[in-house]
């Protein structure tokens, strides 16, 4: 049997049940595949469920996400992480649900014309939610198929061969049929890395593909993809200044553009490395009347894609008349939950609150 037949059939035996995917015979919404698909960019399945279930709850369509602000949006995204996603994802559903009537466009070209939708998320639009013969090639399929030929170039400068040869994965459409099922063979390759392919110990004699897999025929299946070691950003260390009045803690809106644009923080330092406590602790904010911060002992730890952070963290606690510094404000601690807080922030508050 072809491998884009053997892939489809042990697809139709094997598929994942997942919030977002179309059963058997039902129609993709365009909506749920956009949204899973900006929400699972460098997120795992299991983190994506509950916040997808989450968002087609408040906002079952894309005219509905639309008119929400984006305040709430990234509430609502708090914790997923790469915020700049959520930025992004209000950004495209206004734009579908006002320039489009709430309408996807239906081709890779339309698709890469709206904010927030680069090359690979088109092609699985158009390929999952339209059936548009184009192979959408995520970590999963990049694994399947670098094994799969067995390619020796490392990564990213392999991505244009990887995708050439994922191509030829494809099922060939017939004449008469109503389907290409480009769709169904990108997500049995994506399920085929996510439950087969894996990382580590991969289940080759599961595999529908392991009679032509290369990589398998020399044994050192888990040595691909070949990668160039990873290159780690300096650490980073800075303050943070956890200030409570009563029940209520002071925070701050992070400037749009940036690092955690638009997420809720409380007050806090540059981020720099090589600075040091002293010239971070002077970045305290301006507060009437606090003269006195206790040191919290440790550190709070966290680690971007970038660079990993280290912040000291210092506690005060002020009468109940001072008034937030300018472009800040007091928010009840018991509805922090509502708050649009990075993970990194909900470490920082959990430390100098001792929750």
């Amino acid at each position: 049997m072809a491998r884009p037949l053997a892939l489809l059939a042990w697809y139709d035996r094997h598929r994942r049940r997942l919030p977002w995917r179309a059963v058997t015979g039902e129609t993709p919404d365009p909506y749920r595949v956009w949204l899973s698909e900006i929400m699972l960019q460098q997120t795992t399945v299991k983190a994506v469920g509950p916040y997808f279930e989450k968002f087609v709850a408040r906002w079952p369509d894309v005219t509905a996400l639309g008119r929400a602000s984006q305040d709430d949006v990234l509430r609502m995204w708090a914790g997923l992480g790469y915020y700049s996603r959520a930025r992004n994802l209000h950004a495209c559903a206004v734009a579908v649900a006002r320039e489009r009537g709430g309408v996807f466009p239906d081709s890779e070209e339309g698709l890469r014309s709206l904010p927030g939708i680069g090359p690979y998320t088109a092609a699985a639009i158009a390929a999952i939610a339209f059936d548009r013969r184009t192979m959408p090639v995520d970590g999963n399929i990049e694994r399947v198929v670098s094994r799969l030929y067995a390619v020796e170039e490392e990564l990213p400068q392999a991505k244009p061969l990887i995708q050439q040869l994922a191509a030829t994965l494809l099922a060939d459409s017939r004449a008469g049929d109503e389907k290409s099922r480009a769709g169904d063979s990108a997500q049995a390759l994506m399920d085929l890395g996510s439950s087969i392919c894996t990382p580590k110990k991969p289940a080759c004699s599961l595999c529908p593909l392991n009679e032509d897999c290369l990589a398998r025929a020399k044994g050192n299946q888990e040595t691909f993809p070949r990668k160039a070691p990873k290159k780690s950003g300096a650490l980073r260390r800075g303050a943070a200044f956890v200030v409570v009045r009563g029940d209520e803690l002071l925070v701050r809106s992070r400037p749009e553009k940036g690092l955690l644009g638009g997420m809720t923080e409380v007050p806090g330092s540059d981020w720099r490395a090589g600075q040091d406590e002293k010239t971070a602790r002077a970045q305290a904010p301006e507060i009437k009347g606090l003269t006195r911060w206790q040191r919290k002992l440790g550190v709070v730890t966290h680690v971007f894609t970038h660079f990993p952070l280290e912040l000291v963290v210092y506690t005060a606690e002020v009468d109940g008349r001072i008034r937030a510094p300018r472009g800040m404000r007091w928010v009840p601690i018991a509805t922090l939950a509502d708050e649009a807080l990075p993970n990194v922030m909900r470490k920082v508050i959990a430390h100098g609150l001792d929750l």
